[in-house]
């Protein structure tokens, strides 16, 4: 509730309120809910808090600084517009019939035409202001948002879609993860040797079975639940799902075992020390303690096993290497391996007193080992395309495992993130001790080599991520336990499971993925790289706009004192731009090709050469063409441009089907095929459908309100041409090469250069 990280030990005598809204870390019970909703702390304060926070994205951060430049740009030009046609019309120079003639014109007459021009240099700010980014920003997160939801991906914050696009590496868990999550046992060692997986309890001594029975009924967080048609139900985590089972396998009859025991105390599983145990009190008054967890920590406790007959023996340096190969021969194959054991106790030894029977740490040295298994968790179907896929587009997989380096080298082999056994050698492969034990400039210098970390404990995940942050990389993390918080915070793009996933996961992480599925994070990967490539062609399909538009108005004003495109028709202009161009290429889907490029840099900028390329030479073309008709489109005789306002309508339609066309090329920016997958959305055809039909309508039969008049056959085949000309316009400009640095980079060298070369004042 305060907001600290400490862990506050719960007691069922003396502290046993739990609060709404905090998290379960460690341990397990019952509790009795005595308020809901409002009535609790936590709800309190969640009716005091605005659910809009207001922040901004990086790409949001980014726009802000592109929209600017345009405003100031359209701003400075919308004066000089401005200044130029004032002067003009005030000195007489203008072609209007009701120009200004000093001393004649009556003051409401020169108030009328003042008026006309400030409209026109108010509406060239309208154009320039590029106020369909915000909407464009919008539309592309919220489509793909709603479109990931379908791909199996809920998102939490809004900037991880566009974040996601950038990752240049993602650490992985293993299990569930890359693994389907469906264990079950399929070898085992005990007394001594490898047991008859056709029939385990046959190939048992009835002291080791019994012993097996009462360690896997008592020390697990799962229930065996037997219907009155014999089936049997299993519920628990799927390692304790896998060893119940075995257990039933065994002879087991979970609720009768339970019963005949009482629990003293319980040492929940702990994922730092990767073992759990508990002590338990027999009808006889004798204590047994039970420990379970990863197979070569508890055999390091063990002093003794049990044989083939079930007497104790003591674990000699030939038996600590034969189960210690049996561990390597298990892991080798992928599987998980878990050791059981247990240790008699004595009763006068246990704590008598409930408050130090609480803090009592049970024994865990000197144990007899019971049994080894080896848990299979099979590789998801899919998962090595997933994984081919990501290294395709630059992005690295790494896997982070808390199983031993043989399984977790098994399981990355298997999915592609080890190329061979070859690539298998520090540090590409390293545990979680020795990563730990190196300074930080060592962990930042090994980080960038790490594919599988074995063995590790939480902490080593978030110092992995840090050392990774540190080197330059976005980080996207996946995790689902309580442990992966900080891992899942401090990662640039925190992605918890939704299965497995507990509680604190989710509250920390960016994206929930719903299906716990590999394959889900590559889809998010996908659509992070489609929301930033979508803002592109919007930006470059805008700026060409931009560019034409200001250029053409400029140059008429300046040089004849009037201008071709008026105020209704540049708002016609800027609504096609805006709001319908914004909603036509931000709902672009995302293709393979996205996942072919290498992930976008921190520091690389929004408008990229490859644009900037594209749109100079759409909007020259544009320029160029309606600068002519505008100086010497009465001149052409095939034309029959008989007036200014026939010369300034041609000019117009011709203008609006150069951007209809141009919207195509900006849907592909460096592909030569501008069609490909373009009847996949039928929303970008249907927009492209209405603008024309709604230019047809304005041409044909709103001329007294756009100020234009109707066209011709020939005029309108012209302005097709003129438009449909941008099309192998724009394939042609694609052949011309662009540098690989960034002009802003070119710029900001060029100015340093100069300062150095300045001499000192």
């Amino acid at each position: 509730m305060t907001g600290e990280a400490k862990i506050v030990h719960k007691d069922h005598r003396k502290d046993p309120f739990l609060m709404s809204g905090c998290k379960v870390a460690d341990g397990y019970g019952t509790m009795l809910v005595t308020g809901v909703g409002i009535n609790t702390e936590w709800g309190l304060l969640m009716a005091s808090i605005s659910e809009d926070t207001g922040e901004e994205t990086p790409l949001q951060v980014r726009l802000n600084g592109v929209a600017t430049f345009i405003g100031i740009v359209g701003l400075a030009v919308a004066l000089v517009v401005l200044v130029v046609l004032l002067a003009r019309y005030f000195t007489g120079h203008t072609r209007e019939p009701n120009r200004f003639i000093k001393g004649k014109t009556n003051v409401s007459d020169a108030v009328d035409g003042a008026i006309k021009i400030v409209t026109v240099a108010v509406t060239i700010v309208v154009v320039a202001v590029p106020e369909g980014l915000p909407l464009a920003v919008t539309l592309t997160l919220a489509y793909s948002m709603r479109k990931m939801m379908a791909d199996k991906a809920l998102v939490r914050r809004l900037s991880a879609c566009e974040t996601m696009g950038s990752a240049t590496t993602i650490c992985s868990d293993k299990t569930g993860t890359l693994t389907l999550n469906q264990m079950t046992v399929v070898e085992a060692y005990s007394g001594g040797k490898k047991l008859d997986s056709s029939d385990y309890s046959r190939s048992l001594s009835p002291t080791a079975q019994s012993l097996l029975v009462e360690g896997i009924a008592q020390n697990s967080t799962g229930s065996v639940f037997t219907s009155e048609g014999g089936e049997v139900e299993i519920s628990g985590s799927p390692t304790e799902k896998a060893i119940l089972s075995w257990g039933v396998k065994l002879g087991m009859k979970f609720e009768v075992v339970r019963s005949e025991a009482s629990i003293l105390h319980v040492f929940p599983f702990n994922s730092e020390k990767k073992r759990g145990g508990l002590a338990v009190k027999l009808p006889n008054n004798e204590v047994h303690i039970h420990w379970k967890g990863a197979a070569e920590i508890v055999l390091a406790s063990c002093s003794s096993f049990l044989d083939a007959d079930g007497a104790v023996k003591p674990l000699d340096e030939d038996k600590v290497a034969y189960h210690k190969k049996a561990i390597g021969d298990m892991a080798e194959g992928s599987l998980r391996c878990v050791a059981l054991a247990y240790r008699l106790f004595d009763i006068n030894k246990v704590p008598k007193d409930e408050d130090q029977l609480e803090q009592w740490v049970i024994p865990e040295e000197d144990l007899v080992l019971l049994a080894i298994v080896g848990i299979k968790d099979p590789c998801r179907p899919g998962v090595k395309n997933a994984v081919q896929l990501c290294t395709n587009a630059g992005v690295k997989v790494r896997m982070v495992t808390g199983d031993n380096l043989q399984t977790a080298k098994a399981i990355a082999l298997e999915c592609g993130i080890l190329d061979s056994d070859a690539a298998a050698t520090e540090p590409n492969l390293i545990e979680g001790k020795v990563f730990r034990a190196l300074s930080d400039s060592a962990r930042e210098e090994i980080a960038d080599k790490i594919s599988v970390m074995g063995r590790s404990s939480p902490n080593d995940k978030l110092l992995l991520v840090k050392a990774l942050k540190r080197r330059g990389h976005v980080v996207a993390v996946t995790g689902d336990g309580t442990n992966d918080a900080p891992a899942l915070h401090e990662a640039d793009i925190g992605l918890a499971m939704g299965i497995a996933g507990t509680e604190v996961a989710k509250e920390s992480s960016d994206i929930i993925i719903l299906d716990d599925n590999f394959s889900s994070v590559v889809k998010v990967v996908r659509w992070g790289r489609s929301v930033y490539a979508n803002i592109q062609k919007f930006i470059q399909f805008q700026l060409t706009v931009n560019v034409a538009a200001l250029i053409i108005n400029v140059v008429a004003a300046v040089t004849t004192g009037e201008v071709p495109l008026n105020a209704v028709q540049l708002l016609w202009v800027n609504l096609i731009m805006d709001t319908l161009g914004a909603l036509a290429l931000a709902t672009e889907p995302p293709t393979d090709h996205l996942m072919h490029r290498s992930p976008v840099g921190r520091r690389e900028p929004l408008i990229t050469n490859i644009m900037w390329r594209n749109l100079l030479v759409q909007a020259l073309y544009q320029v160029i063409v309606l600068l002519v008709l505008n100086f010497m489109g009465k001149n052409i005789s095939f034309l029959e441009l008989k007036t200014d306002q026939a010369a300034n309508t041609l000019i117009f339609n011709a203008f609006v089907l150069c951007q209809i066309f141009n919207e195509f090329n900006a849907r592909k920016p460096d592909e030569m095929n501008v069609f490909g997958g373009i009847t996949k959305n039928r929303l970008f055809m249907a927009i492209v459908g209405v603008t024309l039909v709604l230019q047809i309508v304005i041409i044909e039969f709103l001329g007294k309100f756009t100020d234009t008049i109707k066209l011709n056959w020939k005029q309108w085949l012209v302005s097709i041409a003129i438009g449909a000309i941008s099309w192998p316009l724009a394939i042609a400009g694609k052949l011309l090469p662009v540098p690989e640095t960034p002009l802003s980079e070119f710029f900001t060298r060029r100015v340093r250069r100069r300062r150095r070369a300045a001499p000192p004042s």
